[in-house]
């Protein structure tokens, strides 16, 4: 290995990359995942697709009534609270490893959040 290193830095192989004669970024040393974080950050990438669905479900539910306010009929707002708790059901009968802990989206009073849906400023 150290020979295919020394012949490609004597082809000039590493000349001129990136951020050459600059300190690396090793990121915090109390995060173990700090390397795959930056990656994903300098490739554009969502956090959210490796997140579980039960985390995600958790957090599309943290964003109501306030992720619905671009909706304009309480038909469509009917339909994506519906949906939610269809996945969120699903999400209940996945099978988990018991020796974990186990983590539950909460299902939405739909009629109470059509209700806080009204009450957004753009309705």
């Amino acid at each position: 290995m150290e020979r295919m290193i020394r012949e490609a830095q004597e082809r000039g192989e590493f000349d001129n990359l990136k951020g050459a004669g600059r300190p690396l970024d090793l990121g915090s040393g109390d995060d173990p995942d700090w390397w795959i974080k930056q990656k994903m950050r300098s490739e554009g990438l969502d956090f959210a697709g490796g997140l579980p669905a039960v985390i995600s479900l958790r957090r599309e539910a943290a964003g109501f009534p306030g992720a619905l306010a671009d909706l304009r009929t309480e038909s469509s707002v009917r339909a994506v609270l519906a949906d939610y708790n269809d996945r969120v059901r699903l999400d209940r009968l996945a099978a988990r490893d018991p020796k974990s802990a186990t983590i539950v989206a909460p299902l939405v009073d739909i009629d109470a959040m059509v209700e806080r849906w009204r009450e957004l400023p753009s309705q």
